[in-house]
């Protein structure tokens, strides 16, 4: 069991499902569902139908992190995202919604507006000071393993490891203890051991299959693998929307292996597939 106490409530896992967090891209441009949900009350209708479906929590962002896309304005992010957590926060005032976000400016943005986690990719590379902002405000902080930014971190440079899950543990490990020094408690960190930023399909697969290495780090795990490109090269599918399949299987394999929260597309499905499956 783990639980996190949070600004807005506590996010419990008991038994050995995973905690579903639904994804809220209020972007024009992210892989999947670019444009799909940009816009205030988009993605509010969209985290209230997640949230129906069975969610967790709802992970809302505001700036694409596939490879090769560039930086978006810290204004221009903050337009984005915090009027969507805010609607959120007013229909659902228990709900936990988390932000990703890499930038300082953003995430305090966000957690003035409410939210309760910052979900930060870059596993505070980007913005350090990002872990203080958490320590003061009592919020959650999800810490991601990349090498690189998006727009390069798939350049041949950053796929060179040596044992893919002995770097990930050591980053992840650093930047725990960035966190805990800047006065984030152990009981609010989750990490990522980052799948798709910055890694070959086998590197990613290596990562999924030896997950509950991670385990000894002493941190709840969160995996975001939903519909991504490693999956497309599995099943040879070039549309992201046709990966849902792909990607349940993998998350029912994860459920084995002792992942803590599933970060998803499809709510609704995995719920269904994962009840079925501890039915079995």
């Amino acid at each position: 069991m783990i639980e996190l106490r949070l600004p807005h409530g506590s996010l419990v896992k008991s038994g050995n499902r995973p905690l579903l967090m639904g994804i809220v891209n209020v972007t024009p441009d992210s892989f999947s569902d670019g444009g799909c949900f940009d816009g205030p009350k988009r993605g509010l209708d969209h985290a209230l139908a997640l949230l129906d479906d069975g969610a967790d929590l709802i992970d809302i962002g505001g700036e694409s992190t596939r490879p090769g896309s560039a930086a978006v304005p810290d204004d221009e992010e903050c337009r984005r995202v915090v009027p969507v957590v805010e609607a959120l926060r007013r229909a659902r005032p228990g709900c936990i919604i988390s932000v990703d976000t890499r930038k300082a400016a953003v995430a305090a943005a966000a957690l003035e507006a409410g939210c309760d986690i910052i979900n930060d990719v870059s596993g505070l590379a980007y913005a350090p000071e990002i872990a203080g902002l958490a320590a003061a405000s009592g919020a959650g902080l999800v810490l991601m393993h990349s090498p690189a930014t998006p727009d390069v971190m798939q350049q041949p440079q950053f796929l060179q490891y040596g044992d893919v899950v002995e770097t990930v543990k050591s980053f992840l490990l650093a930047a725990a203890g960035q966190a805990r020094e800047a006065g984030v408690p152990a009981g609010r960190i989750i990490l990522d051991v980052g799948i798709g930023f910055g890694k070959t399909l086998e590197q990613n697969l290596t990562l999924l299959r030896r997950l509950e290495e991670f385990g000894s780090l002493g941190y709840p795990l969160l995996v975001g693998h939903s519909r991504k490109r490693f999956i497309g090269e599995l099943l040879r599918q070039s549309d992201p929307r046709q990966r849902d399949i792909g990607t349940v299987g993998i998350s029912l394999k994860l459920m084995e292996r002792n992942c803590d929260i599933l970060r998803v597309h499809a709510v609704k499905l995995h719920r269904e597939a994962m009840t079925a499956y501890a039915a079995g």
